[in-house]
C-alpha cells in the first residue's frame, strides 16, 4: 500500500508544549511508538531523505545533541552542527540574519540556548520549522520524551498525578503545560525562592489553574502520585548559585520515603544527568521504579516523530 502524507500547509514551530495540540500529540505518541518499533526491529525509516537539520547550540549538550543527529539520520537525513564558538551567532551577526541565511539553505532547525527570546527572534525569521532543543524557560521535547515513556509503562497519563520535587525551572513550567493541555495533574514543590513563576509557565497559550497544585513539603507532593520526577538543583547557567542552592534544597532530595508515599506502581524520571545523593538518592534512581534510561532513549524516538511531522504533517 503507497504511504501518503498531508504536508503541512502552513510553517510551524516548536518553541514550548503549548505550540501544539492534544490532538497532535496523540498522533506525535502513536507515531513514536511505530518508529521505535522500527528502529528496534532494524527496519529502515527514511522519510527524510536529502533533508538537512541545523542543530546550534549555545548550552552544552550530551543528550540533546545525540538524539537529535542520530535521529536525523535514522530519517535518511543529515545534519550541520553549529555552535556559538564556531559560528557568526557567537560574534556581531543579528539573530535575525543568522536566521535568513541557516533556514535558506537547511530545511529544519534544532537550538539550544539560554533566552527562550532568542528562539523566538530566530523563528520569526526562519523559512523553516524551528524545535526549542532547551531555553532557561521551557523544555518541551523533554516532556514530550517523559510524557511517551509513561504511556509505554503504564498507558494514558489523562487524570494522573505527576510529582515535581525541586526547582521551579524550565522543566516544571513546561509540566505545568503539559498538565492544562493533556488533563492531567501536577504537584509541584519547590523550596521558598525557587517557585514556578506561573506567568511564565503559561507561557502563549495559558494553563489551567485545576491542573496543578503547589506544595510546601516535597512529601506531601508526592503522595498518591503516579510518576515523580525532579532535576539537578542548579542548572547551566545558573553555576554561581551552586552553593546557596545546595543548602537551600537539602530536603529536596527523592528518596525512598518520599517514593513510598507515591503510589504502588509509581514511576521515576530525572531528565539527566543526575547527581545521586543531591536532587535523587541512588536507591531510587537505579531502583526499580525508575525508568531513567527508557526516559533518555525515548529522546531520540519523539524526537523522530516530531521532526517528521513539521516537514511532512502527518503520514497515512
Amino acid at each position: 500500500m503507497k504511504k501518503s502524507h498531508t504536508a503541512m500547509t502552513t510553517l510551524k514551530h516548536y518553541l514550548q508544549f503549548t505550540d501544539l495540540t492534544a490532538d497532535e500529540y496523540t498522533y506525535l505518541f502513536e507515531r513514536a511508538a511505530l518508529i521505535k518499533k522500527k528502529f528496534k526491529a532494524y527496519e529502515k525509516h527514511h522519510p527524510l531523505v536529502d533533508r538537512t537539520l541545523a542543530m546550534i547550540f549555545e548550552k552544552a549538550s550530551t543528550r540533546t545533541r545525540v538524539s537529535f543527529e542520530a535521529g536525523m539520520y535514522q530519517l535518511g537525513g543529515s545534519v550541520v552542527h553549529l555552535t556559538t564558538g564556531d559560528s557568526q551567532l557567537g560574534r556581531a551577526e543579528p539573530i535575525e540574519d543568522s536566521a535568513k541565511v541557516i533556514s535558506r539553505m537547511t530545511d529544519l532547525v534544532m537550538i539550544r540556548t539560554y533566552e527562550q527570546a532568542k528562539i523566538e527572534r530566530f523563528a520569526a525569521n526562519s523559512r523553516v520549522p524551528v524545535i526549542n532543543g532547551l531555553t532557561n524557560e521551557y523544555h518541551p521535547c523533554q516532556i514530550l520524551a517523559d510524557i511517551f515513556t509513561f504511556i509505554e509503562h503504564r498507558g494514558s497519563i489523562q487524570g494522573k498525578t505527576v510529582a515535581w520535587v525541586g526547582d521551579g525551572n524550565n522543566m516544571a513550567n513546561t509540566w505545568l503545560q503539559a498538565a492544562s493541555l493533556l488533563g492531567f495533574k501536577v504537584h509541584v514543590s519547590t523550596p521558598r525562592g525557587y517557585e514556578v513563576d506561573e506567568k511564565l509557565a503559561a507561557g502563549a497559550g495559558g494553563i489551567s489553574a485545576d491542573s496543578y497544585q503547589f506544595f510546601s513539603n516535597p512529601l506531601e507532593a508526592c503522595r498518591g502520585a503516579d510518576l515523580v520526577t525532579t532535576d539537578v538543583w542548579t542548572s547551566m547557567g545558573y553555576e554561581a548559585e551552586n552553593e546557596e542552592r545546595r543548602v537551600a534544597f537539602a530536603d529536596w532530595c527523592v528518596d525512598a520515603e518520599m517514593m513510598a508515599a507515591a503510589q504502588p506502581d509509581a514511576l521515576f524520571m530525572h531528565c539527566l544527568p543526575a547527581h545521586r545523593g543531591e536532587e535523587v538518592e541512588a536507591d531510587v534512581i537505579d531502583g526499580p521504579q525508575s525508568v531513567v534510561w527508557d526516559e533518555a532513549e525515548n529522546r531520540m524516538h519523539v524526537q523522530k516523530a516530531l521532526m517528521e511531522y513539521l516537514l511532512l504533517g502527518r503520514i497515512a
